[in-house]
């Protein structure tokens, strides 16, 4: 992976560094518009709980945690970074069309393929059930 190195401009930017194969731009029918309510506050609207307002607006994205797409291999496209947690997500690209976002697997890189399932190889970013490993 290459790693983009910032230009010393400002003390912010002094030691900064980017993964140049994490992108930003999510896919629009995986992600939607999350109702952020509270924000310290209840249900009359009034500042019960200090401190916690305010942040950035941030997109919710669809992570496919059940994997249940069985046999059907899937090619690593895109790694991007999750406003909501702090992991980063990878987009599939499964093999009859579908595409789903799941967590990056440590040390997948992209163009790497993944499967799900119970005859599948134990290997980084298979899912197997319990019974199988």
């Amino acid at each position: 992976m290459a790693i983009h190195l910032y230009k010393t401009s400002t003390p912010s930017t002094r030691n900064g560094a980017v993964d140049s194969q994490v992108k930003s731009n999510p896919r629009n029918n995986l992600i939607y518009g999350q109702h952020h309510c509270g924000k310290g506050r209840n249900a009359r609207g009034i500042i019960t709980v200090r401190h916690r307002g305010g942040g950035h607006k941030r997109l919710y994205r669809k992570i496919d945690f059940r994997r249940n797409t069985k046999d059907i291999y899937g090619r690593i496209v895109t790694i991007e970074y999750d406003p909501n947690r702090n992991a980063y997500i990878c987009l599939i690209h499964y093999g009859d069309g579908e595409k789903r976002y799941i967590l990056h697997p440590r040390g997948a890189i992209i163009g790497d393929t993944i499967v799900s399932g119970t005859e599948v190889p134990i290997k980084m970013g298979n899912a197997l059930p319990l019974s199988a490993v």
